[in-house]
């Protein structure tokens, strides 16, 4: 799930680059970006439509580098959801626990869109097989819930927060949303809870921007410029982070220059103690199950924040360094107990949205 901002020294580039910034097609960007979070025009006699709005609200769930790792088949009152394997990110997700993990975050979106429009959805996972998704619709009463309407606008919000606690209540809300079958969500608000996270953000931050495989595969998914967000519809478009939008030939060669371990962990450093709190996911057992039960989890929480407008970012690198993961997890009091998901919350602006691809490209 994570999905990564990198820093360009924004107020030198703008300086030595005024062009290519100035000329960037950024607002375009934004506006292709909310075109697809605007629903269709409604039919509920068109059956087939409606199971093609029902997808598009599920396209909208997060994943890992924004890989959209899902593909969709439609066939009567069922909705298979099957992993897309030709969008695996090898190094940093090796085991795909962050691909199911998508698709948990797809199912949930799907099930909320399917009960707005009357129809209950039931979701079995072949776990032994495909590590596809059957959803299975039947009617009942339309019930457009506040999560729901909150899935065109909830984000990946990698901004800085204005480091002011939540209310109990607030706290509450969150932790019912993200706790699940099998899934436990573990909220730490206390700084000194906090400085223990960022230490292993920074341990695990290091060690990937040491390893020259994982910067490739990261940069194999950045989309430098407007242009190539909208065509791709897919991974990190750097302007959806607030960093400047350039051509990928002049973005790849900065990227190099300050895209820097310090740099990166200096950023980390200053987002975690400006959040609210971190939230720690975690499953019960480590398999695709859980990884998919821990999705839904994940993205119930997001959609709950956004309702009650608090934003959250993944900080996963505790969790995607193999030799890191057991020593966080003892550190956080969490034993044998493997972590899914690390995530910082907290009120703060919103940013441009990030890309989708057009349904029609997810169907099979």
């Amino acid at each position: 799930m994570q999905r990564r901002q990198f820093i360009l020294a924004a107020s030198t580039l703008a300086v030595a680059t005024p062009t290519l910034v100035a000329c960037s097609s950024g607002a375009s960007t934004g506006e292709v970006a909310r075109d697809l979070r605007r629903p269709d025009a409604p039919n509920t006699g068109d059956r087939a439509m409606l199971m093609r709005e029902l997808v598009r609200h599920a396209t909208l769930a997060p994943s890992s580098h924004n890989t959209q790792c899902w593909t969709f088949r439609m066939q009567g009152q069922l909705i298979t959801i099957k992993p897309d394997l030709s969008r695996r990110c090898p190094v940093v997700d090796p085991d795909d626990h962050h691909m199911f993990v998508s698709l948990g975050c797809a199912t949930e979106n799907l099930a909320h869109a399917a009960l707005a429009n009357g129809l209950q959805a039931s979701a079995n996972f072949d776990a032994a097989g495909s590590g596809s998704v059957a959803v299975t619709l039947e009617a009942t009463r339309a019930v457009a819930s506040p999560l729901f309407q909150a899935i065109v606008e909830r984000q990946c919000t990698r901004g800085d927060y204005d480091g002011k606690p939540l209310s109990t209540e607030e706290l509450r809300l969150l932790e019912q949303a993200g706790s699940g079958n099998g899934v436990r969500l573990l909220l730490l608000t206390e700084r000194s809870a906090m400085e223990t996270v960022l230490e292993y953000v920074v341990s695990g931050n290091t060690a990937q921007m040491n390893d020259p495989a994982f910067i490739e595969e990261l940069k194999m998914w950045i989309r430098f410029s407007s242009d190539e967000a909208i065509r791709t519809g897919d991974g990190l478009f750097t302007g959806a982070s607030g960093n400047p939008v350039m051509p990928r030939w002049f973005g790849s060669r900065m990227m190099g220059l300050f895209f820097t371990p310090k740099s990166e962990n200096e950023r980390y450093a200053r987002q975690i103690r400006n959040s609210a709190g971190i939230a720690v996911f975690v499953s019960e057992v480590s398999d695709k199950a859980h990884w998919l039960e821990t999705g839904r989890c994940y993205e119930r929480f997001a959609l709950q924040a956004t309702v009650l407008g608090i934003r959250n970012a993944l900080l996963n690198q505790p969790v995607e360094v193999a030799s890191v993961r057991p020593q966080f997890a003892a550190a956080i009091g969490l034993g044998e107990l493997r972590p899914d998901l690390v995530v910082r919350f907290g009120r703060g602006p919103t940013l441009p949205f990030s890309m989708r691809r057009p349904v029609q490209s997810v169907l099979v």
